[in-house]
């Protein structure tokens, strides 16, 4: 593959690591996400930067940018949109909501009721929403960054587990290091402002372009076998009430594909496949309550399944 695609992406490394430090991992799972249409899940602590890490991503990108804070009052309407009468021409139109825009930020998506969470399902599945009887469909790319409180803090519901299955993506950001903190002072000492200037490396033509490539990176056989081992294995441990599902098992496979290529290869290896697994598989595991008292965690039981499914020896590397 094009060299010049894995420093194209190096570039859009360094522009995000302008505002927020040490966070290449994060970044490179919200490229996966993005190139791989799906939407990612960001759980960590309040000022962890997460919402600047989403606005620094899309400026990167030159993708338009959507925020929307989740409150228990908000409604559906004020996410999808509504009709609103006219007087001059006396008629309903449509005002569309935060939603029409590429990457939308869900922030503190645990804060709103379920109803309110769930107005973004058929967006994030269908690329659409329905307002009134109307269809209005979304401009591609489209994804949702979404941001998640833990749960023992206080004013915040637990996810649908149907909505926890379409995303992708589950990371954790994590503090800095000593280090990184004292890089985040000094930054911002040097820029004399709270807004780090994000250069534009891609434009959005070229991301669906790369979008259009990750459709033509290979999966061999013997890697598609490991994939649907890894996910069928996860429903079979005692711990676990509900496995991974089959959405699960074809996010997996999608993940791996966008990762091979931002790393600069046009075929998925297992190494690429464990990479993801973790983040793309946990949260859709539903554990025993016994296991739960036991401390056991989706995490663990996706490591474990690793462990224990056979990795493939050898790997074609094209059709």
């Amino acid at each position: 593959m094009d060299e010049t695609i894995k420093a194209t992406f190096e570039r859009v490394f360094s522009e995000v690591e302008k505002a927020v430090v040490g966070k290449r991992r994060v970044v490179e799972r919200l490229l996966v996400a993005l190139l791989s249409g799906g939407h990612v899940l960001i759980e960590d602590f309040p000022g962890m930067a997460k919402t600047l890490l989403a606005s620094s991503f899309a400026k990167a990108l030159d993708l338009e940018f959507k925020r929307v804070q989740f409150t228990p009052d908000l409604l559906p309407s004020d996410i999808t949109g509504s009709h609103v009468y006219d007087m001059h021409s006396s008629t309903f139109r449509f005002r569309r909501g935060p939603i029409f825009t590429n990457i939308l930020l869900a922030d503190e998506i645990n804060r709103a009721p379920p109803k309110t969470q769930s107005a973004l399902l058929e967006a994030m599945q269908e690329r659409q929403v329905t307002v009134d009887g109307v269809t209005f469909a979304l401009e591609e790319p489209f994804m949702v960054i979404a941001t998640l409180n833990p749960i023992e803090f206080e004013g915040t519901y637990p996810l649908p587990e149907a909505q926890m299955d379409r995303f992708m993506l589950k990371v954790r950001m994590g503090y800095p290091s000593k280090e990184e903190e004292i890089l985040i002072l000094r930054r911002r000492l040097q820029r004399g402002t709270d807004k780090p200037s994000i250069e534009k490396v891609l434009s959005k033509s070229d991301v669906l372009s790369m979008i259009r490539k990750v459709e033509e990176v290979y999966v061999d056989d013997a890697v598609l076998s490991y994939i649907a081992e890894i996910c069928r294995a996860t429903r079979s441990v005692r711990d676990v009430e509900v496995g991974v599902s089959p959405r699960g098992t074809e996010a997996l496979m999608k993940a791996s594909r966008a990762l091979a290529f931002i790393r600069g290869r046009d075929f998925v290896l297992p190494d690429d496949v464990k990479e993801v697994a973790v983040e793309v598989l946990a949260h859709r595991i539903v554990l025993r309550t016994e296991s739960l008292v036991r401390g056991v965690s989706p995490e663990d039981i996706v490591r474990r399944v690793l462990d224990e499914v056979e990795v493939p020896r050898s790997v074609g590397a094209s059709r």
